[in-house]
């Protein structure tokens, strides 16, 4: 495990390159352009880009959000959002009534759907896309709400696993938050997004479909800055990981310039390390 400086010294062997969105190719206010540039460069040398990312709102509004952030469509090939995912289900229980815990802007992920939406007293099931408001809350505010939905043993769907998102120099609190202290209280949580399957399954399938043919994940590489979501995502799926340093864990690597055992074991936890590291994502 290494720094590396570009991205084009790993991807000798890659088809497919599976990518995080949120700390890598912008921090929710401005995009990155050499991150940017460089999957463009990944995509003119043949290779295919498909997003990952844990927002809680469908891809056609990822997409529009990267646009107005001046991230163009040819810099990737698909997008696969935790909100969609989310929306499937959701789709799937329209016979039951849900209780949202999120701020308005998530609103889309039910846009076109008869939800019946009903108080926490009332309702079926729980999503949680966020906090109401992220800029004041923690999690912990949601102790009290939490702790009458464990009384009446509803499910949490979460719809964003993140614990924390990066939004300009803040770390702000997301949906992973609300539902880890759920899941503390012993209430039942079903994830949507990294690090779980069904959204790399999906973002392969739409990587396999775009090039026409099957693809190992020894041809495939994970880009990501969150250890608990994109570098543990990747290893599950036996997918090598670029990780990268600047995002939600820079403060964790600063001055850190070579990785040993022991910085290893310091940085990534139980999780095992990454392929290689780098700063920034640039080719």
């Amino acid at each position: 495990m290494q720094f590396v400086d570009h991205l084009q010294e790993l991807t000798e062997d890659v088809d497919v390159i599976l990518c995080d969105i949120w700390g890598v190719i912008h921090d929710g206010l401005t995009s990155f352009g050499d991150a940017c540039a460089a999957l463009r460069s990944f995509r003119k040398g043949g290779g295919t880009v498909v997003l990952i990312t844990n927002a809680p709102r469908p891809a056609d509004s990822v997409r529009h959000q990267l646009l107005r952030l001046n991230v163009a469509d040819d810099v990737y090939d698909a997008i696969v959002s935790s909100g969609d995912l989310t929306r499937n289900y959701v789709k799937a229980h329209l016979h039951q009534s849900v209780f949202q815990i999120g701020p308005s802007r998530d609103a889309p992920m039910f846009k076109g759907l008869d939800v019946a939406f009903a108080p926490l007293e009332e309702a079926d099931y729980i999503v949680c896309t966020g906090l109401f408001d992220d800029e004041t809350e923690t999690a912990d505010d949601y102790q009290p709400m939490m702790e009458a939905a464990r009384a009446r043993d509803l499910t949490l769907i979460c719809a964003n696993p993140d614990i924390v998102v990066e939004r300009g120099n803040q770390l702000i609190p997301c949906a992973g938050a609300i539902a880890e202290l759920y899941r503390e209280l012993g209430g039942t949580v079903i994830f949507y997004g990294k690090p779980h399957r069904p959204a790399y399954e999906r973002a392969i399938a739409l990587a396999e479909e775009k090039r026409g043919a099957a693809i190992s994940p020894r041809r495939m590489l994970a880009i990501g800055d969150s250890v608990r979501t994109d570098l543990a995502g990747a290893h599950a799926m036996k997918i090598d990981c670029l990780f990268v340093t600047r995002g939600i864990h820079a403060g964790d690597f600063d001055g850190v310039h070579e990785i040993d055992d022991n910085v290893a074991k310091r940085l990534f936890g139980n999780v095992a390390p990454p392929r290689a590291l780098t700063r920034g994502l640039r080719w």
